[in-house]
């Protein structure tokens, strides 16, 4: 036992006997409602054993990671988060400044530049880089003009990026995983927009949609390998594509108005969330989409 933690037997079936028991508690910070029934031990019976296992550290020596769209943003955090918790990290961008900014701040990260909408480069550069534990594929365009506006070309080069180098990019690497039999992990980066429209998006709503169903149909193939796949999909972020957006008072003050918590992502929760996925600690999260929006896609 932890002789820090503070204890409190109490039945919670009994509504009255709980609500004084929490009374006495006094102030709390952080609330767990974990109680069920179901199999095992009592509480009092938990030993030290039991909450080691659920310890949150989380730590990637051993791994071998790859994050496309990591010049910047979202994808440029994931990076450094992985690289800095053990994993052998190769970084992917179409703009070689922003790689070569990220190397300086850690040279330990492998660096590749190429761009994600041209498919057989792109399928030739993931190849030499050798085999992948870990794939976070970040790499997106956003933006976009009214429906009645969009045109083919903006159709294809959203498609391109958004999704088609998904399937490209995640192809190599989960034949390379199937062929080493030891699993794996896939995030798809998508979107609050994969469920809620947006006017003026049509292209890009529609492709973070096709890419929550790549990443159910992903899971559901891949799964029988040991390789899980899920979505991340987060509100409008705070990256400095982000903010340029949000001083639109109108936009900002209309979303953030719909946002329970009331207030917009950074870029460290949609890492923190990235980082549980691909962890040994969500062994059995597969197929899912995780939304970090502060309760936007709540209602």
């Amino acid at each position: 036992m932890n002789p820090a933690i503070r204890t409190v037997c109490v039945d919670l079936a009994d509504w009255a006997t709980t609500t004084k028991a929490v009374e006495d508690i006094g102030p709390v910070g952080l609330l767990v409602n974990n109680a069920g029934v179901s199999g095992g031990v009592s509480f009092l019976d938990t030993e030290e054993a039991d909450l080691d296992r659920v310890n949150m550290n989380i730590r990637f020596e051993g791994k071998r990671a790859l994050v496309t769209g990591a010049g910047k943003g979202i994808g440029y955090g994931i990076a450094k988060a992985l690289a800095a918790g053990g994993a052998e990290t190769t970084a992917l961008s179409r703009t070689q400044d922003d790689l070569d900014r990220l190397k300086a701040e850690n040279p330990a990260i492998r660096t590749v530049c190429v761009d994600l909408a041209d498919w057989a480069a792109t399928r030739k550069a993931v190849e030499d880089i050798g085999p992948v534990d870990l794939l976070v594929n970040n790499a997106g365009l956003s933006g976009g003009v009214s429906f009645l506006d969009t045109e083919e070309a903006d159709l294809d080069r959203k498609f391109a990026v958004n999704v088609k180098a998904v399937v490209n990019v995640s192809q190599v690497v989960a034949k390379g995983m199937v062929a080493r039999g030891q699993g794996g992990a896939v995030v798809n980066i998508s979107s609050t927009h994969a469920r809620l429209g947006a006017k003026n998006r049509t292209a890009y709503c529609a492709s973070k949609g096709a890419v929550d169903q790549v990443t159910r149909v992903m899971a559901l193939e891949l799964g029988p390998h040991q390789i899980r796949v899920n979505s991340v999909n987060p509100t409008l972020v705070k990256t400095r594509m982000g903010k340029a957006a949000l001083s639109d008072p109108t936009l900002s003050g209309s979303l953030l108005s719909r946002i329970p918590q009331g207030k917009f992502a950074e870029v460290e929760d949609v890492v923190h969330a990235v980082l549980y996925v691909l962890s040994d600690k969500a062994d059995m999260v597969n197929g899912i989409t995780l939304f970090v929006d502060g309760g936007l896609t709540a209602v």
